[in-house]
């Protein structure tokens, strides 16, 4: 078995004409689908459009909140954006959800491979050896972990959604039809699901736009932006170096060569990265009004 790809593009050979034929650009690896790569853009612009409208509505006290709820014209137009990003955050999850049993049906698989097999979303022991293992890395007591396809990060990531959808969208939705949640719960639980809807969505806000962003961009082999998420691709040097385990495994199966296709054209990586500078430049500007209230106008 070859330890390396046997299929790589030779350097280019002088044409007829006696020219260099143009060297064609090495395919990339393929890690997210389409649909994952639009329902992860709809999800930023869901959680983006939340956080900057509840959190305008949670220090409508300061300075920065009353301007930015002007330019989102008004605090009650911006409940109503609000309300629109969580029906579209509720759609992204369905159809997740919908794409699973989609998986499942399509690969003949059953929920205990695909729940329980190698590329699980759950943790699993091995998680709990890589997390132990990166602490010794940055600490200089050993070696970096050896990762595959999901990171124990990655995992944590993923289910902080389903997290956040059980609490703060049942909370919400609590908070949008109050008359209807009261009819079969006690008119004091109101106030509790506006205290647990405030806090987590504070909580959820702050990690994604510190920890979450850290992790994906600012990390430094990542840095300034990993943009796989977007594209859905990832260069071969990038899966060798980020996930061994993985590109072992497709090595050694022979399917690594199905997992290929050429890069994106170059105006889609573009437009990408334009979308991506504007989700993370919002992202770190509600961290900062965030911890500016929270330090000198709290109340």
């Amino acid at each position: 078995m070859p330890t390396d790809l046997e299929f790589r593009i030779p350097d280019p050979q002088p044409s007829r004409s006696g020219l260099p034929e143009p060297k064609r650009p090495e395919r990339e690896f393929v890690r997210f689908t389409r649909l994952q790569r639009t329902l992860h853009a709809c999800m930023i612009v869901s959680f983006i459009s939340l956080a900057l409208t509840g959190m305008t509505l949670k220090f409508s006290y300061t300075g920065w909140a009353v301007m930015l709820s002007r330019l989102l014209g008004g605090f009650q137009t911006a409940g109503y954006i609000h309300r629109t990003a969580a029906m579209l955050m509720f759609g992204v999850f369905t159809t997740h959800l919908y794409s699973l049993f989609r998986v499942k049906k399509v690969e003949h698989r059953s929920w205990r491979t695909l729940l329980f097999g190698p590329d699980t979303m759950l943790p699993t022991r091995q998680d709990l050896r890589q997390f132990l293992g990166t602490m010794k890395w940055f600490l200089g007591r050993g070696p970096r972990p050896l990762y595959g396809r999901w990171t124990y990060w990655e995992k944590f990531d993923y289910f902080a959604v389903f997290w956040g959808i059980a609490i703060i969208g049942s909370t919400g939705l609590t908070l949008w039809f109050p008359v209807f949640f009261t009819r079969f719960l006690p008119g004091q639980f109101i106030n509790i699901a506006t205290i647990i809807h405030s806090d987590e969505a504070l909580l959820a806000t702050g990690f994604i736009f510190t920890v979450h962003f850290f992790n994906t961009h600012l990390r430094p082999e990542k840095f300034p932006m990993d943009t796989t998420i977007f594209t859905g691709h990832m260069p071969l040097a990038e899966l060798k170096r980020d996930k061994p385990l993985e590109y072992e495994a497709l090595v050694k199966s022979g399917q690594l060569e199905s997992h290929l296709e050429d890069p994106q054209p170059e105006i889609v990586v573009r437009t990408i990265r334009v979308f991506a500078w504007i989700a993370l430049s919002i992202g770190f500007s509600i961290v900062v009004w965030i911890i500016y209230a929270m330090l000198f106008a709290y109340r």
